[in-house]
């Protein structure tokens, strides 16, 4: 890690060549040329905050508005097509950074992603239990006839949601990423189901 820093350190910016003296650099402080996309440099980086799971208490749509005053494309509509490039990329990642973070389904899986856990989110779920309340919930959606009923139901999702958003956040402490991965699944049906209430709503 300390050498991946160090060699950040030392990576000039590509017009006036100064030295970044902090990261990320995605927009240079002396001469406000934006940089070129540095995948190195992860979500949680974007946003100066450090890799966890519970974000609550972190202002990141103050810090993506204030990205997005820096990296949008139409504040170098006069600049070279080099810039304007970099613009569009760079502020295309911090809108999925921003997007990512800011849902705990989405923030999960991207944090398993950075511990090299890939979540295939279309795996069939094999747990009866659970496709029995998939099912249950789903029939329940169909047949809700006025907004009180969807309501209702989406209460009842956020509130599972939310219990096992806890649960992903138990299991990636204890790094037991198998159970994480279990949880997310489950994190995702919920997700779904809200998806489609609000679609009726």
């Amino acid at each position: 890690m300390c050498c991946l820093i160090i060699e950040k350190f030392q990576t000039t910016y590509w017009n006036c060549h100064a030295v970044p003296q902090s990261t990320p650099f995605l927009f240079c402080q002396s001469c406000c040329c934006i940089q070129a996309v540095d995948h190195s440099i992860d979500y949680f980086e974007i946003f100066g905050t450090e890799k966890k799971y519970d974000v609550e208490g972190i202002d990141l749509e103050r810090k993506y508005k204030e990205w997005q005053k820096k990296l949008h494309p139409d504040l170098v509509h006069s600049k070279s097509q080099k810039e304007k490039d970099f613009a569009a990329e760079q502020s295309a990642r911090v809108i999925d950074a921003y997007r990512t973070l800011s849902k705990p389904l989405s923030r999960g899986i991207y944090m398993l992603k950075l511990k090299g856990v890939e979540i295939d989110e279309e795996q069939t779920i094999s747990d009866p239990e659970l496709l029995a309340e998939i099912m249950g919930i789903r029939e329940e959606v169909e047949e809700a006839t006025n907004s009180e009923a969807l309501n209702h139901i989406r209460s009842q999702m956020q509130g599972k949601l939310q219990n096992w958003s806890n649960a992903f956040a138990d299991a990636f402490k204890r790094r037991d990423f198998e159970e994480a991965k279990n949880v997310i699944r489950r994190m995702t049906y919920c997700s779904r189901v809200i998806e489609e209430v609000m679609k009726k709503l």
